[in-house]
């Protein structure tokens, strides 16, 4: 069963959360969740990308965009067509102003909540973050990974980080395993439709199709930056010999993030 989906990270709620056109009797209400509000204040209002949305409210950039495109057609409906509008409701939670500066700026709330929240509820707010690891870099493929480097974040910076051994764990496993130590998101190289159903079966955010150094990996994605492929995918399991003496990924024998596959 897949796990539920996470509340939705939101800064504050709004200050104002109804809108009418001036004039019109009988108005017909369409209601904009906070969520979606949160979607437009952080996309239009304070230009960041889907990325660095997904991040400061703790949902994938899929998933950013779907709900920033219903935000949009609700508001573009209610202009047209002389429709009051209600923000409320909606799968969210208020950020507890520990963990993120929210849309780049010290959180407003943190003030108050650092008089008045635990520090359990902090910990609780600490982000996991899993790399496919070989020598300091990305190992290019998901399923052959030997090691994780495992790195926590909190208020947007690197705290804590450790190397754990997958024990020979392939593919699915690995989901599960990631699952176990509370991992929040994956960096990877290439990786199989099938692993890729068992992330997000266990709620794991992917961030396929990367390569190159580690730590400048994970800081790139805290910075909104990181080059990687939505679409990635690994043909490694379509052919037929035998992979074993080489890592996928070396050379011309790699599973890409670019759905390279595996080549005598």
């Amino acid at each position: 069963m897949a796990r539920p989906s996470r509340c939705r990270r939101i800064c504050a709620e709004p200050e104002y959360d109804s809108f009418a056109p001036c004039g019109v009797k009988n108005i017909i209400q369409s209601v904009l969740s906070v969520d979606e509000f949160e979607t437009i204040r952080l996309i239009d209002y304070e230009k960041k990308t889907h990325e660095q949305c997904g991040l400061l409210m703790n949902i994938s950039r899929t998933t950013v965009t779907e709900i920033y495109e219903r935000a949009r057609t609700k508001i573009a409906d209610c202009i047209v067509n002389g429709k009051s509008l209600r923000i409320a409701g909606g799968n969210y939670e208020l950020c507890n102003g520990s963990a993120w500066k929210c849309c780049g700026k010290i959180c407003g709330r943190i003030h108050f909540l650092s008089n008045n929240q635990t520090d359990s509820r902090k910990e609780a707010e600490i982000m996991k973050i899993a790399v496919t690891y070989e020598k300091g870099n990305v190992f290019p493929h998901f399923g052959h990974t030997e090691q994780f480097k495992l790195y926590e974040v909190a208020d947007g910076k690197v705290t804590d980080s450790k190397v754990v051994d997958t024990n020979g764990s392939g593919h699915g496993a690995l989901a599960g395993l990631l699952s176990q130590l509370n991992v929040d998101m994956l960096i990877c190289g290439g990786i199989g439709a099938g692993a890729q159903n068992a992330l997000a079966e266990a709620g794991i955010r992917l961030y396929g199709g990367v390569s190159g150094s580690a730590d400048d990996a994970v800081n790139a994605l805290l910075a909104g930056t990181l080059a990687y492929n939505p679409d990635v995918h690994c043909n490694h399991h379509n052919h037929e010999h035998n992979c074993e003496g080489h890592h996928c990924g070396e050379d011309k024998h790699g599973c890409s993030g670019n759905g390279g596959s595996c080549h005598e």
